[in-house]
């Protein structure tokens, strides 16, 4: 079976640099920090067994970024209609499909996320899925908290976390 290949392009952000990447039809399949992208590069390679994966400089500038920087300078909705695709298993997208119906501005616990997929006791899995996320942001798995309200795990770290949130609180209008 022949590779895929996708092609890798950077954003500049209020809280660091974003890699972006996308395939030959401009669908997502990774979005991650550049000080992540190690991390990035493995759950891809693990995601695309067994085929493998190439990965490009992106020849141009792709909606996704262009949604992305919309996102970062307050447009919040932009992000919303971006195609991802993904690897993983089957659970793994469940979850990951479920984290997109967090509405920006609200979080959940990853306990009520198991319950939102019919798997309430799950909680765990569900939170080694969501950290398994191979598209942060736009999979929103910063809007998943703890089930005491703390800010827990989040790749990019938590201090990006909280202003993520703080920045989709704001541009959503909430509290």
């Amino acid at each position: 079976m022949p590779s895929k290949t996708f092609y890798l392009e950077h954003l500049n952000t209020p809280i660091g640099a974003l890699c972006i990447v996308t395939d030959k039809d401009g669908t997502l399949r990774a979005v991650d920090w550049v000080d992540q992208e190690p991390r990035m590069r493995t759950l891809l390679r693990c995601q695309y067994q067994p085929t493998g994966i190439v990965i490009a400089a992106a020849r141009h500038t792709t909606p996704a970024r262009d949604a992305l920087e919309a996102y970062f300078n307050g447009d919040i909705a932009a992000i919303a209609g971006l195609r991802t695709a993904t690897g993983g298993t089957d659970f793994q997208r469940t979850v990951w499909a479920a984290l997109r119906g967090i509405p920006a501005g609200q979080t959940i616990s990853y306990g009520t996320l198991a319950s939102r997929i019919g798997r309430p006791k799950s909680a765990r899995a569900v939170g080694l899925a969501n950290g398994s996320n191979p598209i942060s942001i736009v999979i929103p798995c910063h809007r998943v908290i703890g089930a005491n309200a703390s800010l827990t795990g989040y790749g990019g770290g938590i201090a990006r976390k909280r202003w993520l949130l703080d920045h989709e609180s704001r541009a959503a209008g909430a509290p």
